[in-house]
């Protein structure tokens, strides 16, 4: 919402700037999405002028020059294109230095060879309109020289708000000056709608019917005769224009003017095209249609509540008016409606029907009944005054009587205990009274009545100590620890284990990305993921946002990829991304899905940057990311292998399984050339593991050892065994053969050749051992290496090489 604050200060004039104010109805609630300037800048160059001469351009048809009078004797030769521009008129004019609503700073300049030192305006030159037929013709009482922004409001400052849903009471200019009344308080001016030119009763040519009761609480008309459409005067254009309107006629400005002001929307018929002089309101027969203002005809269906005549539809009941009776320029008899509809179902057609509104975005809020002769008051006057129009006596007014005002007794004593301070009866009685609410003293607090306009905001003590709180509170809060034992907070050990395992890999050089928990089906045909795969069972979301965004991930490798292919992108060649998220697998005969936290890293480029001694660095291959995985599960304490496997979306043979206390966690791997070729990648590898199954495997949280002061005993030993061996399977025999005694065990050298025979490969290993309380002896270790020896014998076939 925008609020002008020329307008505002209609009613309440705080001694603020507008980013004071701003920050002001901030700390109480109020967002402030940003300050701006509408209209134009630099006042001191807009004055009033009078047009002495005007004389054809020599050498242009549509041109006038303009001897113009602005004030203390001066004369200025303006050149103007305007048709109605003539000696004699009083009217506005810029002068060079000032600057115009689009941030142009005016110049002198010459126009078909004559000097021109200004402009004669038009309303839409001072943004306070839409007119540019002709040049603004002033009143000839104004004397020459005046300052044009003590004549016409030509600029104000503009706070753009955002309002909540729960108060649509601050959805109109003086709701909004309430608010700033209670906050910095400012005096509040009367409420507009204080006098009302209306009276009860029937209307004589004029009836309503309302059938769809439950939608429609009340309804309300008045019927205006005499009627005379035209413009509307320059103050209440240039209101509607700061505040995002457009000015159309004097009638339809009117209805837009009151809903800003009031916060409830109205609609004007045109009386002589209502058929029968009847309306009804009722639910749309389906496939029934009506064509809105905006000139589309939309279908309906029985959900929607329609206003109709004799002849059928005539609007979308508080969404949009219908074509058939809108006010025209020959309009003569105006039928004024405000009415209270249900708002879950306005905002139901809205959606539905892909149509919003300032009028539906009001009633989606639900307005309370009380509002809709509030803003009939506002409008009647308006009518007589503006538009010379006679007010039929009596007002239709179907609906039932709105619910009495709710009491709430508030405690001194659960005002303190909620806030942690303690606010004073009569300065709470003071803000609330400031906000219109009814306010007695009672025993041990106060009994509060409850305005309409906060009917459904405000229902319990705990939110009218809330409104205590904004306002008086909030700012005074001390900064206190909690009074009860045992609070303190602390993370939970999927929490460590989480920003362990984040620490592990930033620790080297990885950068984490936060991806969309949202995907694509596509997807999935990229990862070369064939039909009944796990990974395909994917929750399609009802509402989504985009085709590209229609399914809950079950994967992070899709948005790591895409991360990779936007930095490769922008120069960024050598990369390790990270990213820790939820994924989601649909699951048989469960209404939710199966969710589990995951972490996926993607290596690209050159596995460590090149030196001066290497200039061609190994690749970020399946060893790079497998480094990666071991500094992650090595921080856990957590005993893991890998096992040879293959993903559709690996490349074949360099790719495994990770598997974490014999139960599988992961993959790890190169992606398969057809991956790569999808995400334009050369070449990338990386893994994924469920980090909830790692939690439920990992150890707790390891014993302090020291350190032996005897020396370790180092041992080299070569085997040889089938190629179809995996190294991580001989590293286990060799660790269950060994005891406590080994310390380390590794493979320092592989060997393929005809020494090793075919089908054969030779691992050296390098062994250390070591005791805590002595040196190992020679016999000891030599035992050691022999168990060792017969146990890959016995287990995995393998001999010693010599």
């Amino acid at each position: 919402m925008r609020l002008p604050l020329l307008w505002l200060h209609d009613f309440c004039r705080p001694d603020l700037d507008a980013h004071a104010l701003a920050h002001r109805l901030a700390m109480t609630g109020t967002e402030v999405d940003r300050v701006l300037t509408h209209g134009v800048s630099g006042l001191e160059h807009f004055v009033v002028g009078q047009v002495l001469e005007a004389e054809p351009h020599p050498d242009a048809d549509r041109l006038t020059v303009c001897r113009v009078a602005t004030g203390k004797g001066d004369i200025a030769e303006i050149v103007c294109g305007a048709p109605n521009v003539a000696a004699g008129q009083t009217v506005a004019v810029a002068q060079p230095g000032a600057v115009m609503p689009d941030g142009t700073r005016l110049k002198a300049a010459k126009l078909r060879g004559v000097k021109s030192n200004g402009m004669i305006l038009a309303e839409d030159e001072l943004a306070i309109g839409t007119g540019h037929d002709g040049i603004m013709v002033l009143s000839e009482e104004i004397v020459p020289g005046t300052p044009l922004a003590s004549v016409l409001p030509i600029a104000t400052d503009v706070l753009e708000l955002e309002i909540t849903p729960n108060r649509p009471d601050c959805l109109g200019v003086y709701g909004v000056a309430r608010e700033v009344h209670a906050a910095t308080g400012a005096p509040l001016a009367p409420v507009p709608w204080a006098e009302d030119p209306g009276s009860p009763g029937e209307v004589e040519g004029a009836e309503v019917v309302v059938e769809a009761a439950e939608l429609c609480p009340r309804f309300t008309a008045r019927v205006f005769d005499d009627v005379r459409v035209g413009p509307s005067p320059p103050w209440l254009k240039a209101r509607l224009m700061a505040a995002g309107q457009r000015p159309i006629s004097n009638v339809v400005d009117i209805t837009n003017y009151v809903m800003l002001l009031t916060g409830q929307p109205l609609h004007a018929f045109d009386l002589d095209r209502v058929a029968g002089g009847r309306l009804e309101v009722r639910r749309a027969g389906e496939g029934e249609s009506v064509e809105t203002l905006d000139g589309v005809a939309r279908t309906l269906d029985p959900d929607v509540v329609l206003i109709a005549d004799d002849e059928g539809p005539t609007s979308i009941a508080g969404v949009m008016g219908g074509a058939r009776s809108e006010v025209s320029g020959e309009t003569t008899r105006v039928l004024m409606e405000a009415a209270t509809w249900n708002g879950p179902n306005i905002q139901r057609t809205s959606t539905r029907l892909g149509l919003r509104s300032e009028a539906s975005g009001r009633f989606e809020k639900q307005l309370q009944p009380e509002q809709a002769l509030e803003a009939q008051a506002v409008a009647a006057r308006l009518m007589i005054d503006l538009c010379g129009a006679t007010l039929r006596p009596g007002t239709i007014d179907v609906g039932e009587s709105p619910p009495p005002p709710a009491h709430i007794h508030v405690r001194e004593a659960r005002v303190t205990g909620l806030l942690g301070v303690p606010v004073a009866p009569d300065r709470a009685t003071t803000v609330l009274e400031a906000l219109e609410f009814g306010v007695a003293p009672a025993h041990g607090g106060l009994d509060v009545t409850v305005p309409h306009f906060r009917r459904d905001d405000v229902t319990r003590e705990a939110d009218v100590i809330e409104e205590l709180a904004r306002l008086v509170a909030l700012e005074e809060l001390p900064a206190t620890l909690p009074s009860r034992r045992g609070t303190s907070g602390g993370l939970s050990p999927r929490q460590r284990l989480r920003r362990a395992a984040a620490g592990a890999l930033t620790g080297r050089g990885a950068h984490e990305i936060t991806g969309w928990s949202f995907t694509s089906a596509a997807l999935f045909d990229r990862l070369r993921l064939p039909d009944g795969d796990p990974l395909r069972s994917a929750v399609a979301i009802e509402n989504a946002m985009s085709e590209d965004l229609s399914l809950m991930r079950t994967t992070l490798l899709g948005s790591l990829l895409d991360a990779a292919r936007h930095n490769i992108a922008r120069g960024a060649g050598e990369l390790r991304l990270f990213e820790m998220g939820t994924t989601y697998r649909a699951q048989e005969g469960e209404q939710l899905p199966a969710e589990a936290h995951h972490l996926g890293v993607v290596l690209t480029g050159a596995a460590r940057p090149a030196t001066w001694r290497e200039s061609s660095p190994p690749p970020a291959d399946f060893f790079a990311a497998k480094g990666l995985l071991a500094a992650l599960l090595d921080t856990m304490r957590l005993p893991w292998s890998v096992e040879m496997s293959g993903e559709p979306f690996l490349h074949p043979g360099r790719a495994a399984s990770v598997t974490a206390v014999g139960r599988p966690v992961g993959w790890i791997g190169e992606l398969h050339p057809l991956v790569l070729e999808a995400w334009d990648l050369d070449a990338a590898a990386g893994f994924e593991i469920d980090l909830d199954a790692v939690a439920d495997a990992s150890a707790p949280a390891g014993a302090y050892r020291d350190l032996t002061s005897f020396p370790a005993v180092r041992q080299d030993l070569a085997v040889v065994v089938d190629a179809s061996v995996a190294a991580g399977r001989v590293l286990e025999v060799v660790r269950g053969a060994a005891g406590s005694s080994l310390a380390r065990v590794e493979v320092f050298d592989v060997y393929r050749g005809a020494q090793a025979g075919e089908g054969k490969v030779s691992l050296a290993l390098s062994l250390e051992f070591r005791a805590a309380d002595r040196t190992l002896t020679d016999e000891e270790t030599s035992k050691q290496r022999e168990k060792i020896l017969a146990a890959l014998g016995r287990d995995l076939g393998a001999v010693a090489r010599a």
